[in-house]
């Protein structure tokens, strides 16, 4: 294995100087595995000239443009941390990861600049995109990068991720972690994919990984701005895609004749309803296969191309290469095979930790395995299927929304007594957020406290954590620990829409 991220892309340019590294096709830019390298030496010149040393911070909050991996691969050459940043992140969340992470300046998009406004930073914060942004990567030379001894061990993300605890975690990755789950997605299958698809946000990990797969491979990354559901089989056939991570809402889209017509080898899915799985690779006339991950593991779970037969079965596979699992009660202790309890992975070059949270990640790493808070069951052929989350967590449209900050975002709200989020099951999302009200005394429960709330909550919060649905009730369920009893809410009724006022059709249920 490479020693770092930026001796990978040495390597493999070495080998195929002239070959498309990527292509972002929104904007029309393509670049050379050459072009990439020396780009990536002009950008840690670039952030060197900042003031960026080894082990530095730097948050970077940019859309998928060709600026967001330069910095990450920039960063890692100089021994620099990126701590990238959701572009649809309010002043407030925005701030939270500034301060958490220790953070010494703020690379923006232009696109996003008006976040700032509401934002009292204190670090260096450069615009990406403007005419002085643009002067300052012509003026930079890549000979001027410096070229520090950097190890596989050494931090090269601080990867923020919803949890348990209401407010992000910085989960501590280093180059290791990054040059091993790349190889395990590049090799697993024993395949050669030519032309890889990118269409979720930089800011999360899967265009990272993608990025360093397509590397090993020699391969081209194909990078889209942003996610579409409706245009989404058309890019597996326009840009001759091969691998790609397949989102559900595409196979809700009406049928079109060009459906089959791609070269796909592989298409991971996450979550996607078994009754569905036979029916998209049908339509879209390629393989489809289950996969688990999380920032905190890589990869943790795949279904290999040949197990053919699981199809429509709801398992998310077998551990992945370097992974062993263990699934156990509440004391720690394996279960048989067929019975439910909490998965549990190690492996080589997971996540270092939770950064200074410490408790966190003494709960969260115990005697060297990752607890990931979610209920498995496994057969005894090794196959594994989720059965729900442990934690209390939100998951729509493949975002994880933490129940606890939102909670308390809308618990500030002076109108607003207490709150309780539950999922609400979406056939488009997977899941919706519905909000539990208790207002305060001599508040009206009505559509005008509702616009409120929903103008409050999108001030601070991203768009898609604001919750859809809305129902008052006058007492909130309490455990014998004064608790709020969720599973009372979950269990009060079969259709947790009725009764509700929905949002975004702007009527009651």
């Amino acid at each position: 294995m490479p020693d770092s991220i930026p001796a990978l892309l040495d390597a493999a340019t070495a080998d195929s100087p002239n070959s498309i590294l990527w292509e972002f096709f929104d904007d029309g830019i393509s670049a050379t595995y050459a072009q990439v390298r020396d780009e990536s030496l002009r950008y840690g010149a670039l952030l060197a000239s900042f003031g960026v040393e080894r082990g530095d911070r730097v948050a970077v909050m940019l859309p998928n443009v060709p600026a967001m991996p330069l910095v990450w691969l920039g960063l890692g050459r100089i021994g620099g941390v990126m701590v990238p940043v959701n572009t649809r992140y309010s002043a407030r969340e925005l701030t939270f990861l500034i301060e958490d992470s220790g953070a010494r300046l703020l690379l923006i998009h232009q696109e996003c600049a008006d976040v700032l406004k509401n934002c009292e930073l204190n670090i260096d914060v450069y615009i990406v995109g403007s005419n002085d942004w643009s002067k300052r990567v012509r003026e930079t030379m890549p000979g001027d990068c410096p070229a520090p001894e950097i190890h596989g061990q050494d931090l090269v993300n601080i990867q923020y991720t919803s949890g348990t605890t209401g407010l992000p975690k910085g989960c501590l990755l280093t180059h290791r972690y990054w040059l091993t789950t790349g190889m395990v997605n590049a090799w697993r299958d024993g395949r050669r994919f030519r032309r890889i698809l990118a269409t979720t946000p930089f800011s999360y990990m899967d265009p990272q990984w993608l990025l360093l797969m397509a590397v090993y491979q020699r391969a081209t990354l194909v990078v889209g701005r942003k996610q579409s559901a409706s245009k989404f089989a058309r890019w597996l056939s326009e840009h001759r895609i091969e691998f790609c991570l397949f989102p559900e809402a595409a196979s809700k889209q009406p049928p079109t004749s060009h459906d089959a017509e791609n070269p796909v080898i592989r298409a991971n899915i996450y979550g996607v309803r078994a009754s569905v799985h036979a029916e998209i690779e049908n339509r879209y006339g390629l393989t489809a296969r289950e996969a688990f991950g999380m920032t905190e593991i890589g990869s943790g779970l795949f279904m290999p191309m040949e197990a053919s037969g699981m199809t429509g079965s709801g398992s998310c596979g077998i551990a992945s290469p370097f992974r062993e699992t263990r699934i156990v009660d509440d004391e720690g202790n394996n279960v048989p095979d067929g019975e439910i309890g909490e998965l549990l992975i190690r492996g080589p070059d997971i996540f270092l930790g939770y950064h200074a949270n410490p408790t966190a990640s003494a709960e969260a790493l115990r005697d060297g395995w990752f607890h990931t808070g979610d209920l498995f069951w496994r057969d005894s052929r090794g196959y594994h299927f989720i059965v729900g989350r442990k934690k209390d967590m939100i998951r729509r449209s493949g975002e994880n929304i933490a129940c606890r900050e939102v909670e308390g975002v809308l618990r500030d709200m002076a109108e607003i007594e207490e709150v309780a989020l539950i999922p609400v099951c979406d056939e488009l999302r997977g899941e919706e957020v519905k909000a539990y009200l208790v207002v305060q005394d001599g508040q009206l429960a009505n559509e005008a406290l509702i616009g409120q709330i929903v103008d409050y909550a999108s001030q601070r919060l991203a768009a898609f954590k604001v919750p859809r649905y809305f129902e008052f009730i006058d007492i909130m369920p309490r455990t014998p620990s004064f608790k709020v009893a969720k599973a009372e809410l979950v269990n009060a009724r079969k259709d947790h829409r009725t009764g509700t006022f929905d949002r975004v059709e702007n009527t009651w249920r």
